[in-house]
C-alpha cells in the first residue's frame, strides 16, 4: 500500500513509524495507519483491555510510542449535568441544553495496558453554549503531538501544551466565545506546521485563524477569515518548496504562510458546514461538504506564487455532487479517495481524475455514522453509531470484508491504529483491540 504525496510537516518527526498516530487522521494526515489492523473482534475476544472514559468527547486518541493521549469534559456536578433541560426550539433546538461546569481535561494511558498514566486539568469553567445533543462534546477538537509535546484545543476555553509528563509548558486564551452554528459547539483540531501550531477558529460572526509558537505559547499573528462556522481540520503540506496551512470554508477554500500569515492564494469554497478534513492527493487538494450544497472540489495547487490570490474557478481540476461526506472525513490510499456519508453510503473515487470507481453503496445493517474511517493493511475500517466497523477491502471494487460489533458501543470518535493494535473510543470506553487480544 502506498500513499501520494503528503503532509511533510508531520512526516518530518513521524517517520515510517508504525507505532506513532500523532494526528487524529494519522501520521500523514490521510487517515492511513502504517501498517495493518485486527480482522476479528467481538466482546468475547479480541479486545486486550478496555476502560471507561470519564466525561464526554468524542475527540480521537493519539499515540507517540506507549503513550495514548485523549481528551474529555467531565461535569462536576453530574448530577446537575443528567438533569439538564432539553434545549429549546430556535437556534440551538439540536444543541445539549443550558451548560453546567466542566473539568477540562487531557489524559495520558499506557498503550498497552489502558492503565492511567496521568491526568491534566487544563481548566474548569461552566461553557457559555451547549454542543449538539447527539453527537458533540465540550471535548470534540483531537489532540496532536510533535513527539516532545501534546498540543490540545477546547476552543472559547483555550489552547494548552503538555510535556508527556503531564507538566503544563504553556496556555494561550483565545480571548473570544465563540458563537456556533445552531448551538452544535466547537471542535476543530490544531496542526503543525514546523514549528508554529495553527488553528482556525470560525463561527457564525467574527471568525478568524491564528498561530502560535509552539514553544512558548505565543500568538505569531491572527487574521480575519469572512467565514460562517466549519469544523475542518486544515491540511499542512509543502507546495513549491513552500509549507502551507489550507483551510476550506464555505465562501474560500484558502491556503495561508504558517510563519505569518499571509493569504497565499484562495479558491471557491463548498458550502454551508465545511466538516470533513482536507487531503492532499499529488497536485491537488480535495476539499468536501456534504451538507445542502454537497460538493467535492479537486483543486490544483499553484507551484509558484500566484499574482494574484484569487485562483477562482481556474483552480478546479474536477468536482462531485454525489458521494459527499456531511460528517465523516476521507481516507486517501493508493490514489483512491474513499468517502462514507452519515447515512451509510460509501464512494470510491480516483482521486486525479474524480471518476467514481463505485458510488454510494450501501454498508452492510443499515448503518448510521458520524465517525470517520481509517485505511489499515489492505481494509478500510469504518465505525457506525451501533458499535460495529466494517470491513472494506481496499481498492476499486466495493466489496465487504468482515463486520465486527461491540455490544452497546456507540462509536461517534474515529479510530486510531498504532502498532498493529486498533484503538476505538466510544461515547462511554476506550477500547484496544489487539491481535493477541
Amino acid at each position: 500500500m502506498t500513499t501520494l504525496p503528503f503532509c511533510f510537516a508531520l512526516l518530518a518527526f513521524a517517520g515510517d513509524d508504525p507505532a506513532q498516530w500523532p494526528h487524529w487522521r494519522g501520521p500523514a494526515a490521510d487517515g492511513v495507519a502504517l501498517g495493518a489492523a485486527p480482522r476479528e473482534w467481538s466482546d468475547a475476544q479480541g479486545v486486550r483491555w478496555k476502560v471507561v472514559v470519564p466525561g464526554r468527547g468524542v475527540s480521537t486518541p493519539i499515540v507517540y510510542g506507549d503513550a495514548l493521549f485523549l481528551t474529555t469534559a467531565v461535569p462536576t456536578q453530574p448530577e446537575a449535568a443528567l438533569a439538564e433541560e432539553p434545549a429549546e426550539e430556535g437556534r440551538g433546538r439540536m444543541s445539549s441544553g443550558p451548560p453546567t461546569e466542566q473539568s477540562f481535561e487531557l489524559h495520558c494511558l499506557e498503550r498497552s495496558t489502558g492503565a492511567t498514566r496521568w491526568k491534566a486539568v487544563a481548566r474548569v469553567a461552566t461553557p457559555h453554549e451547549g454542543f449538539h445533543k447527539s453527537y458533540g462534546s465540550f471535548a470534540s477538537a483531537s489532540p496532536v503531538t510533535d513527539g516532545q509535546r501534546v498540543y490540545v484545543n477546547f476552543g472559547s476555553q483555550g489552547v494548552y501544551a503538555y510535556d508527556f509528563d503531564g507538566k503544563l509548558a504553556w496556555s494561550f486564551d483565545p480571548g473570544v466565545k465563540l458563537v456556533m452554528r445552531n448551538s452544535f459547539g466547537e471542535g476543530l483540531a490544531p496542526v503543525l506546521a514546523g514549528n508554529v501550531l495553527v488553528q482556525v477558529a470560525d463561527q457564525e460572526q467574527g471568525s478568524f485563524a491564528f498561530a502560535l509558537d509552539k514553544h512558548t505559547g505565543k500568538e505569531l499573528w491572527r487574521v480575519a477569515r469572512d467565514e460562517p462556522s466549519t469544523w475542518a481540520t486544515p491540511l499542512v503540506t509543502e507546495v513549491g518548496g513552500t509549507l502551507q496551512v489550507i483551510t476550506a470554508g464555505t465562501t474560500q477554500t484558502r491556503a495561508y504562510a504558517p510563519d505569518s500569515g499571509k493569504l497565499l492564494w484562495q479558491a471557491p469554497g463548498v458550502g454551508v458546514n465545511a466538516i470533513p478534513a482536507l487531503v492532499r492527493a499529488g497536485e491537488l487538494a480535495l476539499v468536501m461538504s456534504g451538507y445542502r450544497e454537497a460538493k467535492i472540489v479537486a483543486l490544483r495547487l499553484p507551484r509558484e506564487s500566484p499574482a494574484a490570490p484569487d485562483l477562482g474557478a481556474d483552480a478546479l481540476a474536477w468536482s462531485a455532487t454525489k458521494g459527499c461526506a456531511y460528517t465523516a472525513s476521507p481516507v486517501l490510499v493508493d490514489g483512491l479517495y474513499y468517502t462514507v456519508t452519515d447515512r451509510g453510503l460509501i464512494s470510491c473515487f480516483d482521486a486525479a481524475t474524480g471518476e467514481a470507481h463505485y458510488l454510494e453503496e450501501r454498508l452492510p445493517r443499515g448503518s448510521a455514522l458520524k465517525s470517520s474511517p481509517i485505511a489499515a493493511g489492505e481494509f478500510l475500517y469504518v465505525p457506525t453509531e451501533a458499535g460495529e466497523v466494517h470491513l472494506i477491502r481496499l481498492g476499486p471494487k466495493y466489496e465487504v470484508a468482515g463486520t465486527n460489533v461491540l455490544a452497546e458501543q456507540v462509536f461517534v470518535a474515529s479510530p486510531a491504529c498504532a502498532q498493529g493494535d486498533l484503538f476505538l473510543r466510544s461515547l462511554t470506553h476506550l477500547l484496544c483491540i489487539g491481535s493477541d487480544g
